[in-house]
């Protein structure tokens, strides 16, 4: 066979037919440069893959990710978590009465009890999430419809919302400016729970909840701020905006006892401001905190669950539920990840084993063996 050689700088000289002969300058001008880039001339790396790099790979990596998996799946079932669901959609259902006849524009709360059981206590840090489901937060719409300048305490923007907040940018009736605005905001879920312990003498006892602490340091201290000019009062600040349309009470008056968990710095609203990727998610409500004096945070036994039942899902087909749940050094329970790792590491682990199997059995090549033509 014949073989030849292409020479870059030899086509590109001075006497090259094509460039002094007829060739336009156009022509020459399309030619790529003589670099090693363009050229492709770049040294690389190109392994020859053969039984003896790619069978310990497999073994390898299916050995590293098995016991990765497993440790993963038992912190995730160590976590204990209790989840009830209060929607009350069922006939007999405590919340059933609050369910079919609560609307957004009901005035009068309506108040249910549900009582559970825990099987087994609770002994670290108990956190306390409402959930909720079929409720698109991810819609594209839904997810722009805020004024982030506003959130972080920007008066003008404070006085002239986004234009992205429509129809949640000024109020219908006074049209004023809606603080916070957006829809977002507008959905704020304002359920009320109370939890408490019923002792075995038939006493009841409340639980603790802390409202502080549930939301992250950067949204609480950087990305939502209030208002700041010569009046510290809250209710002065916001004078001249008006409440979201679905809020039964103004942003000042979220947590009017305590002023650092008060307006836009509120825990519970940083919270719902940061949107779920997902229909179905929960949401950071309260925290208990285990006390020194005791073993356990949540003793097994009876307990009430007591709902403030404010926020309507009928309308949507959405469902609501309160869950109970530690959490570990990964989080809280999700054994996704673990199972995953076992089974990325059981396949690769298997593979290798009949790639082993195959190469034993039919090579049969000759290391002097001369290579064809």
């Amino acid at each position: 066979m014949m073989a030849s050689s292409y020479n870059a700088k030899e086509e590109d000289g001075p006497h090259s037919g094509s460039s002094t002969h007829g060739g336009t300058e156009a022509a020459k001008n399309k030619k790529p440069d003589n670099t090693a880039f363009k050229q492709q001339r770049l040294p690389a790396w190109q392994p020859i893959l053969t039984a003896g790099t790619v069978l310990p790979a497999f073994f390898v990596i299916g050995l590293i990710f098995i016991p990765i998996g497993i440790g993963l799946y038992v912190t995730s079932n160590n976590i204990k978590e209790f989840e009830i669901d209060y929607t009350g959609l069922e006939l007999g259902s405590p919340c059933h009465d609050c369910s079919t006849n609560l609307t957004w524009n009901s005035t009068t709360p309506c108040v249910c009890a549900l009582n559970f059981t825990l099987e087994q206590p609770f002994e670290s840090n108990v956190y306390m999430y409402y959930g909720l489901s079929n409720f698109y937060q991810n819609h594209r719409r839904y997810v722009k419809s805020r004024d982030d300048r506003q959130l972080n305490g920007d008066p003008t923007s404070l006085m002239k919302p986004s234009k992205e907040c429509e129809p949640y940018r000024t109020s219908a009736e006074t049209k004023e400016p809606i603080a916070p605005c957006g829809a977002i905001a507008n959905s704020l879920f304002n359920d009320t729970l109370e939890l408490y312990y019923i002792e075995p003498n038939g006493t009841t006892t409340a639980i603790h909840l802390a409202k502080k602490g549930i939301a992250w340091w950067t949204d609480k201290h950087v990305k939502f701020r209030n208002p700041v000019n010569d009046k510290e009062n809250l209710t002065e600040l916001f004078k001249g905006t008006a409440k979201p349309v679905n809020w039964r009470k103004p942003v000042y008056e979220l947590d009017p006892s305590d002023p650092e968990n008060n307006g836009f710095i509120n825990e519970d609203f940083i919270v719902w401001m940061r949107t779920a990727a997902l229909p179905t998610f929960r949401k950071l409500y309260r925290i208990i905190h285990k006390k020194p004096s005791t073993t356990s945070t949540l003793p097994s036994g009876r307990y009430t669950l007591k709902v403030t039942y404010n926020y309507p899902v009928h309308s949507f087909s959405g469902r609501k539920r309160m869950i109970l749940s530690t959490i570990s050094w990964m989080g809280g329970k999700n054994p996704f990840l673990g199972i995953a790792y076992i089974t990325v590491g059981s396949i690769c682990f298997f593979l290798g084993v009949v790639l082993l199997i195959i190469h034993h059995k039919y090579d049969t090549r000759s290391n002097s063996a001369d290579i064809p033509n």
